[in-house]
Order: C-alpha cells, then structure tokens, then sequence
C-alpha cells in the first residue's frame, strides 16, 4: 500500500510539472494544451508584457479545437518534451484560439498571404518581436526536417540567435512587414462607376474558376464556397444565363459525393480531392449553416427532392450532434480514437453485412451506385459516394444498418463552444428552411430567443462562451451583423415587431462601436483589423452586415443606413470591379444596393395571407414589412413610394413594371 501510495505520489507530480497557465483558460482548444511542457500562455496583456520584460521573440500559435494538422504539430512537438525547452529557453510561447480571436487570427493570415503570396491556414505559427510585430509566419511545421521544410529543432535555435545577434535586422523587418499591412490596408483607390454589368464580368470570372467535370470551384482542396453558389442564384434572377445550371450541378454533385454524410446527414467542412470524394472529416456549424439556405433555393427551383431530402437530413445532423439547451455548439473533429474520419468510414466486409436484407440484383445495383470495392476509397475502407445522378431509394434499407455500425463507435470530439455568428448563421439557415416545412419557423423563434437570453445580457451582445459558462467576451462585428441578419430574416417570415427593434438597434451599435467615419473594424477591442470584402470559410461579416444595413434602410426607411453602404461600396468599387467574382458576398450587396431593394407594405394578415403570391414575384429584391395603417397593399423604394392599391395584383404588376 505504501508503494502504491508512493507511485500515485509520483505521477501526480509528473503529471503537474506539466501543467501551464492554459489550465485557467475556458476555451477548448487552449485547455487541450493545458499539459503541454511548453510554457504555453494566453493572448492578453499580461503575456504581451511578459515579453518585453524578458526581452524575448513571441511564439504565436494560432489553431482551433477540430483542426486536424492542429492535432499532428501538438503530438509530434508542443508534447515532445526536447522541443518544449528549446520554445521555453528562447520564447514566450503563446496560444490563440482563431475562433475566439477570428480578427487576430484575420490578421496573421493576411500577414502570411502578404509573406507567401498564398492563401494560410491552421495551424499558424508566426513569429514576433516583443512587441508583438511579426518577422516569420509559417503554418505546420514539423520538429525536424520533412516534406523539405525546416523543423522546429534547427529553425527555433536559428530564429533565436538572429534575434539576439541581428536584433535592428529583425527589427526593420518587421517595421516592414507592419507599414505593408497598415498601407494595404488604409489605401484609398481612386473610385470607378459601376453598373448591373459587372454581374456578367463576375460570371466570365466564376466560369474561369469553374470545375465542369467534378462541378465546384478550383481543383483541390476543394471547399463548398457557398457564397458563389449564392451569387451565381443572384445571378441567374437578374437574368444571367448558365449561372443556376452551375449552382444546381455543384450542389447536386455534393450532395451526392463524399463531402456529404451519407449516413447521418449534413456536410464535411472540405474535399481533400477535386471530384468531392474524400473529405476531411470536420463538420462545422457555419458550414453547415451557409448550404442549408442552398438546398433550399434548389428545392423551390426544381422541385427535386434529393435537395429536399439534404436540408431535412442536414438539420436533424445538427439538433442531434450540436444543439443543446436551445443553443448550437460549434463544430466536431475529424479525428475519432486517434484515426482520421475513423468514425466515419466502413470496412469492405461491414457494407457489404448491412446488405443482407437485400437480393442479389439489389445488391449489385447499390454496390454500382457506390463503386463499392474491396480496395475502399480511403485508407482500404469505403467513405460513401454516390456516383450515380441520383441516390438509389434501396439505400434506405441498408442505412439503419450503417446507423448503427457507427453507434458503437466514439463520436468525434465536439467543441461546446456557443459562438453568436455561428448561431445566427443557423437560426437564420431555420428561418429560411421554414419553407419546406413550418415546424423550422417555430425552431428558429425558440433558438433565437434563446441564444438572445445566453449572450445578450443587460443590454450587452457577447462573442461566445462554453456552453454553459457566462460569457465574458464582448461581442465582434461578425456577431452583430449574424444576429441582426436573422433577426430580419425571421421578421420576414413572422413580422414580430420585436425582431425589427432589436437588429434595428445592433445595427446602430454596430456602426457606433466598429466604424470610426472612414473604416470599418472587426473589434472594439484596441486590435485594429480592418474588415475587408473578401470572403474566407464564410461570408465576410461586413458583407453581412451591410446586407443587413440595406433591408434596414428599405424597412425604415432611414436613408442613413444606405449611405453607409453606398461610401463603402465606392471605396471598394475599384477593387470589386477588377474581379468581382473573388467579392461574391460583396458583389450581392452591390447588386442589391444598384438594383434596389422595394418594399412591400401591408397588414401582417394580409401578408401572410398572400404569402405564395408575394413569394412569386418577378422583381428580384423584394422586402415586406407589416404596416396596420396601410388599407391595401403599398409599394416604395428609397426615394418614393410608387403604388398603392387594394389589388395585390395591380401593385406587383406595377413592381414588376421597374
């Protein structure tokens, strides 16, 4: 007993001795570092001081709690103990989650697009004077040579050296590095005028970038981009030929392919390959978030039930996976028991057991439908594709089966963080669904009540919090311009008032707290990062919430809101017109803000009453808001207000007629 009491003493110690300042921390991808032997530290300002004081370079290690490459460069170097003390000796050693600093992690990634003249990613490692002014960016890296780029073991005593030795050196390169971003990003281009024709500039630009044998856009890693699809469906309404061919074929392809679960529903965050077979394995809410929307514009188009059947099965993935107390978390890992999409793949033998309900000729056909082989797709096992132009009804049979293969298996990590954006994201993906079946209306009011209980409190809008916990991170422009955004979608369903009052007021916060008169950030917290057009892994958060700006200023009528819009917008204009399909969440703003949105007002009885009918006009910027001293039906734009009639008929006919 005694030398059991001993060893327990022994280990605890060990196990302690590894124990850093990230154990104080809520955010689970830092808490995954807690028991690193690296000194790791938090983002905040005691760290930052910590490196002036003790006159050492920053190690920046910016990641995510689902991220896979993430994952690798923890166990092959932030554990390996001869590593830790080389990033000990010579660092102070920070960790940033990307999705609790989305601003922070926007500006690294910009600093290493800048350095590299390529897109970054995750993990980000970037190297910084003391005073945090970075001189080094790279994303992996491995702790000795690989892959012909230098590990951690020669490139940390290396960087350690040029900064004692060749201090000024480093010191001018990153006064460099710091005025090239202040300059790229306070540059004022000379304005250009732009009309509705850019929106055939922006289509020659997607049809460069499209994929017409796989469908989708560029080769690989090949992500959803669910903003072009929108666009190309804007597109298409304003009379662009080809666009919705494209939008459907690249969804359809999808839906039927690997970056789709099959099994449980709902997308993969990206394809390793260009035809959409392989995935990596993370699923994302905003992934999720953004196609749902989708799916449903292709339903109302075609009719066709595969895209019925995704936005359904899509939901039901993430009530059963994510949500919890009303609220969504944030994603899921790729990884399950140490095995990259273990959770999600088969073995040859395990398909082909759940078949056995079926005959031989149905068994044929299902296993052609699959291309099933005994060598698999991905690793000797089977990721399920459809390579058909359809999924066979039969597949219902064996899916159950399939179910339940996986329930004996560990589900992947899921990140319980509550994150606005990402909430409102999905609330108003639920709205939108609400077409397809009302009961996603009353989803969507119990979530957003919700989620405004959580993280609005007296009268403050938080970022995120673990489910759970009490916020304490104040709100970023991306969670002012989601919410507001689902707040209006769901006015344009329900037209509670109280929906219109509260987006009305986050978007005036919005404009008092992350616009200083000339530019736009995307925190209040003293991190002055621009928001630029650019959409990344979703829409650009000032896209959305000039979107939102833009329905406020036709809902009321408050010419203000479109000013802002309009300055942006030729601030920007000299760049969206040089390649308008690299802005397409930009380029949708611009098209509604030249083509006008029209109001629609009348009596919420009415409205409603005449819900098919008003969905089915023709002009393609439509906005309805309810109004009791309207007796009829009145239509208006920004500048007057131009029918009112007691025949809804006669009011779209003079609609259309501009």
């Amino acid at each position: 007993m005694k030398f059991l009491f001993l060893f327990f003493i022994f280990i605890s110690l060990v196990y302690a001795e590894f124990i850093n300042s990230l154990s104080q921390e809520t955010s689970p991808y830092l808490t995954q570092h807690q028991h690193n032997p690296v000194h790791w530290y938090a983002w905040n300002d005691t760290s930052l001081a910590l490196a002036k004081k003790e006159n050492k370079p920053i190690f920046l290690s910016i990641g995510y709690s689902t991220c896979h490459w993430c994952h690798v460069m923890a166990h092959e170097s932030f554990e390996n103990e001869k590593i830790a003390a080389l990033f000990n000796e010579h660092f102070i050693c920070i960790k940033v989650d990307k999705e609790e600093f989305p601003h922070l992690d926007k500006y690294y990634q910009n600093v290493y697009v800048l350095l590299k003249q390529r897109s970054g990613g995750w993990p980000l490692s970037a190297f910084l004077t003391e005073n945090a002014k970075p001189f080094y960016v790279a994303t992996y890296i491995p702790p000795s040579e690989m892959y012909n780029i230098e590990g951690l073991d020669t490139l940390l005593p290396r960087l350690a050296n040029l900064y004692k030795q060749n201090k000024k050196e480093i010191y001018a390169r990153a006064e460099e590095i710091s005025m090239a971003m202040n300059k790229h990003d306070t540059r004022v281009l000379k304005p250009v005028d732009i009309n509705l024709d850019i929106s055939k500039k922006a289509f020659k630009g997607l049809k460069k970038q499209y994929d017409d044998l796989y469908y989708g856009f560029s080769t690989q890693p090949k992500f959803p981009e669910a903003s072009k699809i929108s666009l190309l469906f804007d597109l298409d309404i304003l009379g662009v030929k080809g666009t919705k061919k494209m939008a459907l074929e690249t969804l359809r392809a999808m839906a039927l392919r690997g970056l789709y679960d099959q099994v449980e529903g709902g997308f993969f965050r990206y394809s390793v390959d260009a035809a959409w077979e392989i995935p990596h394995f993370e699923k994302m809410l905003y992934t999720n978030a953004e196609l749902i929307p989708l799916y449903v514009t292709a339903y109302e188009l075609t009719q066709d039930q595969l895209y019925k059947d995704v936005v359904i099965e899509t939901i039901n993935m993430i009530e059963h996976r994510f949500e919890k107390d009303g609220v969504y978390f944030s994603a899921s890992d790729a990884d399950s028991g140490h095995e990259e999409g273990g959770y999600f793949i088969y073995s040859y033998e395990e398909l082909l057991g759940s078949m056995h309900s079926l005959n031989i000729k149905e068994k044929n056909e299902l296993s052609e439908a699959m291309d099933l082989s005994i060598m698999g797709n991905f690793e000797e096992k089977v990721h399920i594709n459809f390579y058909k132009n359809s999924r066979p009804t039969l597949y219902e049979k064996i899916r159950e089966d399939l179910k339940n293969i996986r329930e004996a298996r560990d589900y992947p990590f899921i990140d319980k963080k509550i994150n606005v954006a990402w909430n409102s994201m999905m609330i108003e993906a639920l709205f939108k669904a609400s077409v397809i079946d009302e009961k996603y209306m009353k989803m969507a009011e119990v979530k957003i009540q919700s989620l405004i209980n959580k993280m609005y409190l007296k009268g403050v809008l938080y970022h995120q919090a673990l489910s759970g916990k009490i916020p304490t991170q104040k709100a970023l422009l991306e969670d002012y311009a989601f919410l507001s955004s689902a707040l209006i979608e769901g006015y344009s369903k329900n037209y509670d008032s109280q929906y219109l009052v509260l987006a009305k007021h986050l978007l005036d916060l919005s404009i008092a707290k992350f616009h200083d008169g000339k530019f736009w950030y995307l925190s209040e917290d003293g991190i002055k990062v621009h928001a630029d057009m650019q959409d990344k892994y979703y829409k650009a958060p000032i896209n959305k919430l000039l979107l939102s700006l833009l329905q406020m200023a036709s809902l009321s009528g408050e010419r203000k809101y479109l000013t802002l819009v309009e300055k942006m917008l030729k601030d920007k204009s000299a760049v969206l017109d040089t390649n308008p399909s690299y802005f397409p969440s930009a380029l949708q703003v611009l098209l509604r803000e030249k083509r006008g949105f029209i109001t629609l007002k009348a009596k919420k009885t009415k409205l409603i009453q005449n819900k098919k009918q008003i969905q089915g006009i023709e002009y393609p910027f439509v906005i309805n808001k309810s109004d009791n001293k309207v007796k009829g039906y009145l239509a208006c734009d920004m500048k007057q207000c131009f029918s009112v009639h007691e025949n809804l008929k006669k009011v779209i006919k003079d609609i259309e007629n501009r």
